[in-house]
């Protein structure tokens, strides 16, 4: 049987580009080499897009795009090139097959649908939510409307943009009335805890939504909720949804953040999460109601906070989240049962069915 040629996307135009070339190289490490060809593309922090055909052990440190392995490549959108663009030195090109697209990128220009409707109009299947629920997952405001909508818990939350920070003063009293210190300030559209902030007094919100502003026009605040952190990962499409075991996270800084994800040990992983095995049953529910509300397919990794008297809030849904060697995603799913490169095997199937059946 021929292979499929899967083109690999890391890097891109984001906060989290050095997120993508670690869960990148993973990916790539693990993905069946007997049943896919691979084409690794690479984007640029400034744009570009290059082809990369070098030792996969580069890509991690950044060193990919000076080891004179890349040329530059576009995807077209043009259905008939059926992928992409290789620009050769003298200005032709030629066309590079492509049967599906895993885009191992993350947050802004990455999972928010953006490079999602590139993929659409080239026809090219792909790993991954659609369009729509790219974009509604990755803005955290429209998630909280939407899941409020399908009667799934979140936490209190209220919305601030740049222009509100000019009247900060006389709004703080009506957030701290309504959630309360401490509250959790988020940039509405980023991942990996990025530009995420604990505001425990006035002056705290104050610099947390200075921070979140860094890297968004809005911000989502939210009550600090009182629980263990806990994640599911989800594989499926549509209504077809399998959860994993749920794992707990433990991190000793303030909050799960960055670094605690990414940069150290840090963080203490439970797989399975130590919380009772009733509340697990409704998180994997709950998990699988809120991919089929936000009509995701592919992936998601959701996570939740685990309350002492047996309350499930959900936190956040990421459409394409971390796959780093000690990402949760994949974690959870082995735990499950599912080892890593069976894992890419079926996200991988999973974008071909979906695609037949558009």
């Amino acid at each position: 049987m021929k292979k499929k040629v899967v083109a690999v996307l890391f890097g891109s135009v984001s906060s989290e580009y050095e997120v993508s070339l670690m869960s990148a190289t993973s990916v790539l490490q693990n993905i069946p080499r007997e049943k896919y060809d691979v084409v690794m593309l690479g984007i640029t922090k400034d744009g570009r897009w290059l082809e990369y055909t070098g030792d996969i052990a580069l890509i991690q440190p950044d060193q990919w795009q000076q080891s004179g392995h890349v040329t530059p490549a576009v995807l077209s959108p043009d259905r008939s090139t059926g992928g992409l663009l290789r620009i050769l030195p003298d200005g032709r090109t030629e066309a590079v097959r492509i049967d599906v697209a895993f885009p191992v990128v993350h947050g802004e220009n990455s999972e928010d649908g953006a490079l999602q409707g590139l993929f659409q109009l080239a026809g090219i299947p792909y790993v991954g939510c659609g369009v729509l629920a790219s974009a509604t997952c990755m803005d955290k405001e429209v998630t909280h409307i939407l899941l409020e909508a399908a009667g799934i818990r979140t936490a209190p939350y209220r919305v601030m943009t740049r222009p509100m920070m000019e009247r900060f003063e006389e709004m703080e009293p009506a957030l701290q009335k309504s959630l309360g210190y401490p509250m959790f300030v988020k940039p509405a559209n980023t991942g990996s805890s990025v530009g995420v902030g604990k505001a425990r007094d006035r002056a705290g919100l104050k610099a947390a939504l200075q921070e979140a502003f860094r890297y968004d026009r809005k911000a989502v605040v939210e009550t600090a909720i009182t629980g263990a952190e806990v994640e599911c990962a989800v594989l499926g499409n549509y209504g077809d949804c399998t959860a994993s075991v749920v794992g707990e996270i433990v991190p000793h800084h303030e909050f799960y953040d960055y670094e605690g994800k990414y940069l150290d040990d840090s963080t203490d992983l439970y797989i399975p999460a130590r919380i009772p095995e009733p509340v697990s049953k409704v998180i994997r529910q709950t998990a699988c109601d809120a991919f089929a509300a936000m009509g995701c397919t592919g992936l998601s990794r959701i996570d939740f906070f685990a309350q002492e008297d047996g309350g499930v809030v959900l936190n956040e849904i990421n459409t394409l989240p971390g796959f780093t060697a000690i990402s949760m995603y994949p974690k959870l799913f082995d735990a499950a049962g599912i080892p890593y490169p069976e894992l890419i095997d079926r996200l991988i199937q999973l974008a071909l069915a979906r695609a037949a059946e558009q």
